[in-house]
């Protein structure tokens, strides 16, 4: 939900995500000391190796085109491996299509097919995204070691430094002491998991309807609050670039950090649309022009008034307190008109929302502007109850003019002027069965909500929010590249020198 308006939406989200699950008044050392002594004793003996055929591998894939090819090549790699190692082929699954519902990226509704229809006769599920390389010979050796009939949650382990929004601010006592997995590592869970989670699921869904950062929900989720398994720890499940140092006895491995499709697209391809209100003209437009406005070829400010010094656009809409949906179908509409840009991409961003349009532009390479594309950073709304998926207003919103185009057409609309424009859309393009496309280099919160390690290594696209940081100071840190923050270096000490 964005949250540009002259009040903003914290208090929304905070109202509905931070109860939903929020456990404050122990710490999960405590309370899952025992079960990892009970399971420590269970791993199988190292000869007893597992059978290929006795894992099923789901790539997290996405169904817009790039995606799809990659979680192909990522298949045919396992494909390959099984053969050298004289083995018969695995199930490989793309979870985009293991069935019609978009919402099956949330893990939690894709259990009971996955039990149903594979854990039946096998002992693993591995869960893989599109970047992850497998080195399957020592992946079955690192399974082996687990018994397969207790329940596993197997990952690389990531925790908080502080307490964070994303989170609900769960744990915010001890919230190192918690960890979740890093999906670039994969990871697994033992069949005997996947079982009673399809069958707990029917009597006890997601406390919260909200998904906002999967990897912490779905580590929450399998935990019960300490009467299930926390993630285990893999020393062999990596992140690290595949042939990188002191990798050799990883099982995992990542083939590349960033996108890279060559040339990025050029700057006129992107329209670039800033929903503001005229409270926030001074101190927020003010950040917009001293960081990334200089690299937008076309770029309109949308307010409540017009105001010359900006200048801004209005639209004869009335400014919002919350949701601001109709000024961004206004927008939507004059994007579609034509006679202001005719650009294939549009972007819409917050007057608090800090990006690198450089990056976004090498990013966009990857995509078809002649298909229907919506990208940024993917939440979900009741997604075990057939929900729909929606990008993040705050994070920037990316549309191609074919999407664009889809929705007006179609007819979808604001139920209120204040509705959240962001899940309005997302609900607009479920219903025209378009897919929501996830980055994770964009990020609704600030640099500080997010485990370092993930920032360094996605090179990140956009960041939200000027609350409790130097907005100018957290994009010369995370979103300018290496020439820009050379020059950038170079005129601060010539300043300092004068």
């Amino acid at each position: 939900m964005t949250e540009h308006g002259c009040v903003g939406c914290s208090v929304i989200f905070l109202s509905r995500f931070l109860f939903s699950f929020v456990p404050l008044c122990c710490s999960m050392r405590d309370v899952t000391a025992g079960y990892l002594q009970r399971t420590t004793d269970r791993q199988a003996p190292m000869n007893q190796l597992i059978e290929l055929t006795e894992v099923v591998f789901v790539i997290q894939s996405q169904r817009i085109s790039y995606h799809a090819q990659r979680a192909q090549q990522s298949r045919e790699h396992l494909f390959h491996q099984a053969q050298t190692l004289n083995q018969d082929l695995p199930d490989v699954l793309f979870l985009h299509e293991l069935s019609a519902y978009e919402g099956n990226w949330g893990i939690l509704p894709a259990l009971p097919r996955l039990a149903e229809d594979y854990c039946q006769s096998s002992l693993w599920v591995y869960f893989l995204e599109e970047e992850t390389v497998i080195d399957l010979a020592r992946l079955l050796q690192v399974l082996a070691r687990f018994s397969s009939g207790r329940e596993w949650f197997l990952g690389r382990a990531l925790r908080d430094e502080a307490a964070t929004i994303i989170h609900h601010y769960a744990f915010s006592e001890e919230p190192a002491s918690f960890s979740y997995p890093d999906f670039a590592a994969g990871w697994a869970l033992s069949c005997v998991l996947v079982k009673r989670l399809a069958s707990y699921m029917k009597y006890e869904p997601p406390k919260s309807d909200f998904t906002i950062d999967l990897k912490h929900e779905i580590a929450l989720y399998i935990w019960e609050e300490g009467r299930g398994p926390a993630l285990t720890p893999v020393y062999h499940f990596c992140s690290e670039l595949h042939g990188s140092p002191n990798t050799e006895h990883c099982a995992s491995t990542v083939s590349s950090f960033l996108p890279s499709c060559g040339k990025p697209v050029a700057r006129e391809d992107i329209f670039v649309a800033v929903k503001t209100c005229q409270k926030f003209h001074s101190d927020r437009v003010s950040v917009v022009k001293k960081t990334w406005a200089k690299d937008a070829a076309l770029l309109e400010y949308y307010s409540d008034i017009s105001d010359p010094a900006i200048p801004t656009v209005d639209l004869g809409v009335p400014n919002t307190e919350r949701g601001h949906c109709a000024k961004t179908f206004a927008i939507l509409r004059r994007f579609a008109w034509g006679g202001v840009t005719g650009a294939p991409w549009l972007l819409l961003v917050d007057d608090d929302t800090l990006i690198s349009l450089n990056r976004l532009r090498r990013l966009l390479r990857c995509y078809n502007p002649g298909e229907a594309v919506s990208i940024g950073e993917r939440y979900g709304y009741g997604l075990t109850n057939g929900g729909y998926s929606y990008l993040s207003g705050g994070a920037g919103m990316v549309f191609s003019r074919v999407t664009v185009s889809r929705i007006l057409s179609s007819g979808c609309s604001c139920y209120s002027p204040d509705a959240p424009d962001d899940m309005v859309l997302g609900k607009c393009l479920s219903r025209l069965g378009l897919p929501v496309t996830h980055s994770p280099q964009f990020h609704q919160a600030r640099p500080d909500d997010y485990p370092k390690e993930l920032l360094v290594r996605q090179s990140p696209v956009s960041f939200h929010k000027h609350w409790n940081i130097n907005p100018i100071a957290v994009y010369h840190q995370w979103l300018m590249d290496g020439r820009e923050a050379f020059h950038h270096l170079l005129t601060r000490e010539r300043k300092q020198e004068l």
